[in-house]
């Protein structure tokens, strides 16, 4: 067994600074004591803020200033803790920063209802007013007013923010029954060694070139939901049940409007997703009948769907190969970018080696007025290099972001937050199938860039539309149980992966695992986001210099208007359903190039 690397012995060079955060942790603590003294004055702003124009900005302006002071500490401690969760030192920083972080909140948790209670002229006039106030905050103030019609007396809304202590509980019990409670019992391995079945071995089972393993741990798996299927089906028609109740008592016509409501979404995109998909099934069919045919089984099953079609290349990569094969794969994203991913990847952004105690995983964060930080666990294998540019991709987004926009306009929304990273990954793809020698490396990379359209694209359409039935159901008034449920899953997944697949009764559960429905109309968002960043990549290839400026301006954009404009900016617009067919229409182009390189004929 290889021995932990210690974080004493890694090189800098490995290493993030956040020395560029906070220069000391005497600094940090000083900065605490400085928001904990400053919080107590917060409450006294409600009394003037609507004054006047200038009064306005600089009441959002000190909790701006408080904010982002909040947001530096809780990343410092937390980024310094990721370094080593077993340092008690850290633990109770991080703990601390939370809490003052939550007490400034709950502090400024008026700012809100106080300008809702204005009259909307004048703060429409108040903007007018002050062109700081307006360059700063417009779209906050703007989005406030559109809420509005959606906001109810104060008796009521006081009444429906008490519910938000048990709102949860469905999702809360959910989390505890499928992490701590449930158990899956053991399979047998290639070894022939009994091992415990877990959440995070179902996933590594399931792509195991073994058939029988994954027969098994399939069937394994499932019969736990089995058998508490009607416990998890009250506790998901419990969840369906909450988003109904507050769609309608916010006056929405459904509980799915309501859930678009905060990115100005449109239904009928949701819509018409799930339309396009459906009309593009016959290219999932033909991905399906190909795995069957490389797989050689006479009946293809579920537990298939995630076997490898091509073996794993072994060869590795150091990290500065990887980031060298990064940066050459993103060159078409111009000399500026280029040169800001170099200088990320010397200047103290990334924080490579796996050490003892550190947080597993990958992940970009930051805070404004500082560069990003990324976090990665570097394995030398091609998914590391992946997960770089993966990274980078996010990484990238938020310095566009910061760098352009004021500090109220520069978080990013959920909507858009996996466009860049994926553009990173499907230019990287793009390079490798076009660069690398070895025939097998370039069969793995095809097959993993149409899995890719397969969970992403697909699978989570697919979860956003039985979504939407779920809801639909409630909204009717039919009683959602653990076979009701079923059926409509089962349904789904017949018409989603075809004829060529044999709907497995186990399969008709999958809906009781799934953490994402508890968190309602979600899901959609990963399929948006991936088509988006295949059509970006088509008019970086096609449209060269126009596409690459669209898209940094996209980048730039960071939280000042709605996900659907900025995509605009990048040329995408979603509410034509172009950018889904595109993608359709890029996966199977890729199955056809997938069937020349393992000639194999129509």
């Amino acid at each position: 067994m290889q021995e932990q690397v210690m974080r004493k012995d890694v090189d800098k060079k490995y290493k993030w600074s956040l020395e560029d955060i906070y220069p000391s942790v005497d600094k940090f603590k000083s900065d605490l004591e400085l928001l904990k003294n400053s919080i107590p004055s917060v409450g006294k702003l409600k009394d003037t803020m609507l004054n006047s124009a200038n009064d306005l900005l600089a009441a959002l302006s000190k909790i701006d200033e408080l904010s982002l002071l909040a947001e530096r500490l809780y990343t410092y401690s937390k980024m310094k803790r990721d370094e080593d969760n077993t340092d008690p030192k850290f633990q109770a920083l991080t703990d601390q920063a939370y809490s003052t972080y939550v007490k400034l909140s709950g502090a400024a948790s008026f700012i809100n209802p106080t300008l809702l209670s204005a009259d909307e002229k004048l703060l429409l006039s108040y903007l007018e007013e002050n062109s700081e106030l307006k360059e700063k905050h417009d779209f906050y103030i703007l989005d406030l007013i559109r809420r509005k019609k959606h906001v109810l007396s104060d008796k009521e809304e006081l009444l429906l923010s008490k519910s938000a202590d048990f709102s949860s509980g469905a999702r809360d019990i959910f989390t505890m029954l499928n992490n701590a409670d449930l158990s899956f019992g053991s399979i047998t391995d290639d070894k022939g060694e009994e091992i415990e079945l877990t959440h995070g071995r179902f996933i590594t089972l399931m792509h195991s070139s073994n058939r029988f393993i994954r027969k098994n741990t399939f069937e394994t798996y499932y019969k736990t939901f089995e058998k508490f299927k009607n416990t998890l089906a009250t506790t998901y028609a419990t969840s369906v049940k909450k988003d109904v109740f507050y769609a309608q008592a916010k006056n929405f016509n459904s509980a799915i409007e309501r859930s678009l409501f905060s990115d100005n979404v449109p239904v009928s995109l949701y819509d018409r997703l799930i339309s396009i998909i459906h009309k593009n099934l016959p290219a999932m069919y033909k991905y399906i009948s190909l795995r069957k045919e490389i797989l050689s089984v006479p009946a293809l099953h579920m537990y298939d769907v995630y076997a490898p079609l091509v073996k794993t290349p072994e060869t590795k990569f150091s990290y500065e190969q990887s980031c060298k094969m990064v940066v050459e794969g993103l060159s078409i994203l111009g000399d500026e970018y280029l040169s800001t991913l170099n200088g990320a990847f010397k200047e103290g952004w990334i924080d490579v080696v796996e050490t003892k105690g550190k947080t597993s995983g990958a992940y970009s964060w930051g805070v404004y007025g500082v560069h990003p930080f990324v976090l990665l666990n570097h394995r030398d294998d091609l998914d590391s290099v992946f997960t770089i540019a993966h990274e980078m991709g996010h990484a990238m987004h938020s310095f566009y972001s910061n760098k352009t926009q004021a500090y109220p306009k520069s978080g990013y929304t959920i909507f858009v937050a996996e466009v860049a990273s994926t553009v990173n990954e499907i230019l990287l793809t793009l390079h490798l199938l076009k660069t690398v020698k070895d025939l097998n490396f370039k069969k793995y990379i095809l097959n993993h860039y149409l899995d890719q359209f397969r969970t992403t694209v697909f699978r989570q359409v697919m979860f956003a539309e039985f979504e939407k039935i779920s809801h639909k159901m409630s909204e009717l008034g039919t009683p959602l149980t653990a076979d009701s449920l079923s059926s409509a899953y089962g349904e789904l997944n017949a018409k989603y992966y075809g004829s060529e697949v044999t709907n497995d009764e186990q399969i008709k559960l999958e809906w009781s695992r799934i953490p994402h429905f508890y968190n309602a109309f979600y899901v959609y968002k990963y399929a948006t986001g991936f088509s988006s960043a295949v059509s970006i990549v088509e008019n970086l290839l096609t449209r060269g210099e126009k596409a690459r400026n669209q898209y940094i301006d996209f980048l730039k954009s960071g939280g000042s208007d709605y996900p659907l404009n900025q995509l605009k900016k990048a040329g995408i617009d979603l509410s034509s359903g172009a950018p889904i067919e595109i993608c359709m229409n890029v996966f199977s182009k890729t199955i056809d190039e997938f069937k020349n390189i393992l000639n194999i004929n129509s």
